[in-house]
């Protein structure tokens, strides 16, 4: 697992095979860490690398003192599923932090 910036923006990314299995998208913004998609290749789908991947996402999210906020649908529905975990460290998505993700994904 590795926390990546490209041209595409930054991102977390995990890493199956020697290659990019797939990348948990984010943006900060005053002190929240907004994630907005996540993807897994099709080649290495069904094996939870999503899961783990947003897992080690939050923890480090967690770990910097960020607050997190899911817009990307797996992971609101990771931390709706583990709400005893991240409850506490989730803020909704209010319009100024949606304005905030690039364009191309928004």
């Amino acid at each position: 697992m590795r926390k990546h910036t490209g041209p595409e923006g930054e991102r977390f990314e995990i890493v199956a095979d020697g290659e990019v299995a797939g990348f948990a998208m984010f943006v900060d913004v005053e002190g929240r860490r907004v994630f907005f998609h996540t993807e897994i290749g099709p080649e290495f789908g069904g094996k939870g690398l999503a899961t783990v991947l947003v897992r080690h996402a939050l923890e480090k999210t967690s770990q910097e003192g960020l607050r997190i906020v899911a817009v990307c649908p797996f992971v609101k529905k990771y931390v709706n599923t583990h709400t005893e975990e991240w409850a506490s460290h989730v803020d909704a998505a209010t319009p100024p932090l949606l304005a905030a993700i690039p364009r191309s994904h928004g």
